[in-house]
């Protein structure tokens, strides 16, 4: 199997975090790009590094007005006096609102859904390579290898086609659904990331051609709070084509194996010809984030269902935080998914 991955995407190091009102530093830091990217070499996986696609994939998902304010934005801010070193909005307005502001201050609010996606310099080079990556991973995948790997970082899943939001900007995975639908009718996103992929819901919500199941920590009392609840389905010609399975709060590998069981069978139903694995590591027991309790050897067991379905899949790394065992758990996953993929 390939891992995509293009150093230069570490460049986006965002040095702000608010939560319950803390500022504090923001978890999505480069390292973690660098644990995931050694522990994906020492699985065997081999390295080819991530090209500029440009705008296509970008441009299939996300609204022209989002990609443009996320392209100039951080320069358009850097004008005004006494600006931060970092575009974060003060203003969120209802989605009901029906004004677009003019100016970046507004525009900032209407674009991202909370403090927690910084806009520095950087930021907007890397974010292009993430989409990139799972642009290249995608293609290959189409070109007929069974599987690859995309490092996507930052992540993705929390990104809406024109709103930004928990350490995401544009939604690698959406772009790589996408991607994938060049090919193949129907295709399923499987999003095993600690947080719901509101993002990813909100973009396929309408649609029958692309069909996305979540499982997450049940987001009543967890991030994002708003999406993620067991009925949403989908509204019209994607009623039905949405699938959420919330956990209790520390579930551990039986709990999250029976409802990946669920999921799985229906995408089985479903019958895609192709599979975007929207992989979060932070469901692990381990991680800062604490919401639910799988082990190093569940994401093998994780890997070997998902593996079980045969379909061509680009697995696109989400979340997953700095522990001691983050590169593990990869590994975990990979090495179970690679015993069991056979298309």
């Amino acid at each position: 199997m390939k891992v995509v991955y293009n150093e230069a995407q570490k460049r986006h190091y965002p040095k702000n975090f608010v939560s319950s009102g803390v500022v504090t530093q923001n978890p999505e830091m480069p390292e973690r790009a660098d644990r995931l990217f050694a522990s994906a070499l020492e699985a065997g996986l081999q390295h080819e590094v991530t090209v500029d696609q440009g705008l296509a994939g970008i441009s299939a998902v996300h609204a022209p007005e989002y990609i443009e304010f996320l392209m100039g934005a951080h320069e358009r801010w850097s004008h005004r006096k006494g600006a931060s070193p970092e575009v974060i909005p003060n203003v969120h307005p209802g989605r009901n609102a029906p004004g677009y502001p003019r100016s970046v201050d507004g525009q900032a609010g209407y674009h991202m859904a909370d403090t927690a996606c910084p806009i520095s310099a950087e930021t907007w080079d890397a974010v292009k390579l993430s989409a990139s990556t799972a642009v290249q991973a995608t293609a290959h995948v189409l070109a007929g290898e069974p599987s690859v790997y995309a490092l996507c970082r930052p992540p993705g899943h929390h990104a809406f086609a024109d709103m930004a939001g928990g350490f995401c900007y544009v939604n690698n995975s959406g772009v790589a659904a996408q991607a994938l639908r060049a090919v193949h009718d129907r295709v399923a996103i499987l999003d095993v990331d600690l947080h719901h992929g509101n993002g990813t819901q909100g973009m396929f919500y309408h649609r029958p051609d692309v069909m996305t199941v979540s499982l997450h920590c049940d987001p009543a009392r967890f991030y994002p709070f708003f999406w993620g609840h067991e009925g949403e389905r989908g509204e019209g010609a994607g009623l039905g084509y949405n699938m959420n399975l919330p956990l209790a709060r520390h579930s551990a590998d039986d709990a999250f194996l029976a409802a990946l069981d669920r999921g799985i069978d229906r995408i089985r139903a479903y019958a895609p010809g192709g599979l975007v694995v929207a992989l979060g590591l932070d469901a692990y027991e381990g991680d800062p984030f604490g919401g639910l309790s799988v082990t190093t050897d569940g994401f093998a067991r994780i890997a070997e269902k998902i593996a079980a379905l045969r379909l061509p899949t680009v697995i696109v790394q989400e979340g997953g935080y700095l522990c001691d065992d983050l590169g593990r758990n990869l590994a975990s996953f990979l090495t179970g998914f690679g015993a069991k993929h056979k298309v």
